[in-house]
Formats: structure tokens, C-alpha cells, sequence
């Protein structure tokens, strides 16, 4: 059987405790944020090709995917050659440096307490570190829905899609997925800067995240059940009504869930790079987030973070 298929069946739970136990090691060497550095490095070589704008950003993406990828598979490969125990260990850090569930519920409770002083400054702070739009003269209720909405869509981007690319390639996928979510933050915009050169990005990035941002809603579903008997119907219902209102393709489906579940409305008009965006709102019908939610969508994120790794464990275990 080829090693990237070959998944030990502690890889992926020992890599779900560590994230869940430690979070973001911020004081070691972390592949992503290199991710980040290469991508900073790499942009001004690939725009300086002679080719449409769009291409130049296709064979950036390409190379910078294929290269992630290849690293790796060739290290995991190397450590599996000196010793196989040497190969498990480095698979479970590389997927646990994928995940983000236990950072994520960090800095969102971080919002959550400061809201909980009338700190609304140091909120505003707090949240603009976790979403893309701007937090500048928000109220507390712009605030704590805007924590909601992150910790729903950041539950897609930093646990299911990177476990579930673990889960059917091993460490080398989960971390060649990384690569493309964090081109998309970086350079999937829709402004004159990247529309262009980051539409290749953002496509792709759209793709990988098709499957686990729908397969996402059975288990917020499932998960809002266990923590409200009541809630799985109108979880999943308002997923299956309002998962395409959203500009992305995906984000929308979690948030949904998150907005059915909680019952609170989400999306609405943002402000991004100066410029008001107008979007409809998600589970309109409710009221609106109130700083409690908080909490209740960061339990509900974590307790369906640890009903994904049972599907994704099982399914690395039917695939070995």
C-alpha cells in the first residue's frame, strides 16, 4: 500500500488531542506561518511573467501547491526509511499543525470576556484578529456576530477540510490543503489588486472546500442535537434554506448551521476595505447574536471538532 495512504491509527487522533490540548504553538517553528512567508516572497517573481495576469496566478498557486505537496511526501518519506516510528511522529505533528479548533475557541472567548466587561475597544481588537471585514465602530452585537459567523466558517478552514484531506492522504494532502487556504486568504480578493492574480486561489480553494463545508452540516447538526434535542431539525433546515445566500460558495452551509442551531441571524452588511458589501441575512427569522452565543458556538464547534475526528479516524482506518 503507498505511504500516503498509510494512516496509523493513532496519527489522527494523537494530532486532534495535541490541537485540542496545546493549540497554536506559536513559539516553535510553524509550517504555516512559513506558508505565509513564501507566499509573500514568491508574488512579485510570478507577477513579473510575461503571460495574462489570471496565468501568472495559476502557475503561482500551481508551484506553491505541488511544492508544499512534494515537500511533505519527500520528508515523510525519508522518515519513513530511517524509521516508521519516526514517519508516525511526523505525520502527527504536520496534521496537528493543520488544525486550529483549540486556538479558535481562544481567541473567540477572548472576544466573548471583553464583551463581558464592556470592553467594546478591546472587542473590536480581538475580533478583527479572526475575521476578514472591519471591526471599527461595531456594537456589541455587530461584534458578537461577527465572532459567531467566524467560528462557524473557521471551522471548515481550520479542523473538518484539513482532517478530512488527512484522513484520505495523510499528512502531505493535509498540509498541501493548508497551502491553498492560506493563498486564499492572502491573495484570493476580489479587489484590482488580486482579482486577477488570485482568481486561480480562490477557485481552488472553493473546490477543496465543496465536500467538507457540506458534509460539515450533518455533524453541527447531530452535535446541536445532543446539546438541544430540539435543534437538529432547525440546524439542518436552515443550512439546506440558507447555505447558498452567502458571496462564498461554501462558507455559507456552516454559518447556516451555526444560525439554525443557535437560533440567532447572521450575515447581513459588512464592511470590507472601505467598502460596504451588501449581503442577505442568514436565518432571518431569529434574533440577533447575543454575547452569550458566544460561548454556545464555541461548545457547539468544539463538540462537532471531536465528532468529525470519529468519522475521519474510521475513515482513515477503511482506507489503510
Amino acid at each position: 500500500m503507498p505511504l500516503i495512504h498509510t494512516l496509523h491509527w493513532i496519527v489522527i487522533p494523537i494530532a486532534v488531542i495535541l490541537d485540542l490540548t496545546l493549540g497554536d504553538p506559536r513559539r516553535l517553528p510553524h509550517p504555516v506561518r512559513w506558508m505565509g512567508k513564501a507566499i509573500e516572497i514568491l508574488e512579485p517573481f510570478f507577477r513579473r511573467f510575461r503571460f495574462l495576469e489570471v496565468i501568472n496566478g495559476g502557475l503561482f498557486w500551481s508551484f506553491l501547491v505541488g511544492v508544499t505537496f512534494l515537500a511533505a511526501f519527500g520528508i515523510v518519506l525519508i522518515a519513513n526509511a530511517i524509521d516508521p516510528i519516526l514517519s508516525i511522529g511526523l505525520e502527527i505533528m504536520l496534521i496537528y499543525y493543520c488544525l486550529s479548533a483549540r486556538s479558535l475557541s481562544q481567541e473567540a472567548m477572548g472576544v466573548y470576556h471583553a464583551l463581558k466587561k464592556n470592553d467594546l475597544i478591546n472587542a473590536e481588537r480581538r475580533v478583527a484578529m479572526i475575521v476578514g471585514r472591519e471591526t471599527q465602530h461595531l456594537s456589541s452585537t455587530g461584534v458578537a456576530r461577527a465572532t459567531v459567523e467566524s467560528v462557524a466558517e473557521n471551522l471548515v478552514d481550520g479542523f473538518t477540510a484539513p482532517l478530512f484531506f488527512a484522513a484520505i492522504g495523510g499528512a502531505p494532502l493535509a498540509v498541501a490543503y493548508k497551502m491553498i487556504n492560506t493563498l486564499d486568504s492572502m491573495v484570493g480578493y476580489k479587489n484590482d489588486r488580486y482579482y486577477k492574480f488570485g482568481k486561480v486561489s480562490a477557485r481552488m480553494d472553493d473546490l477543496f472546500n465543496y465536500l467538507p463545508a457540506r458534509l460539515s452540516i450533518l455533524i453541527i447538526a447531530l452535535c446541536s442535537g445532543l446539546l438541544r434535542k430540539e435543534s437538529f431539525k432547525s440546524t439542518f433546515l436552515t443550512a439546506v434554506r440558507d447555505g447558498r445566500k452567502h458571496s462564498s460558495p461554501n462558507a455559507g452551509f456552516p454559518e447556516a448551521a451555526f444560525a439554525g442551531a443557535l437560533n440567532v441571524r447572521l450575515g447581513g452588511p459588512n464592511i470590507y476595505h472601505g467598502q460596504r458589501v451588501e449581503k442577505p441575512y442568514i436565518g432571518k427569522e431569529f434574533g440577533p447574536v447575543k454575547t452569550e452565543d458566544i460561548k454556545k458556538a464555541c461548545r457547539l464547534m468544539l463538540l462537532s471538532a471531536l465528532a468529525w475526528t470519529v468519522f475521519m479516524w474510521l475513515m482513515s482506518i477503511i482506507i489503510q
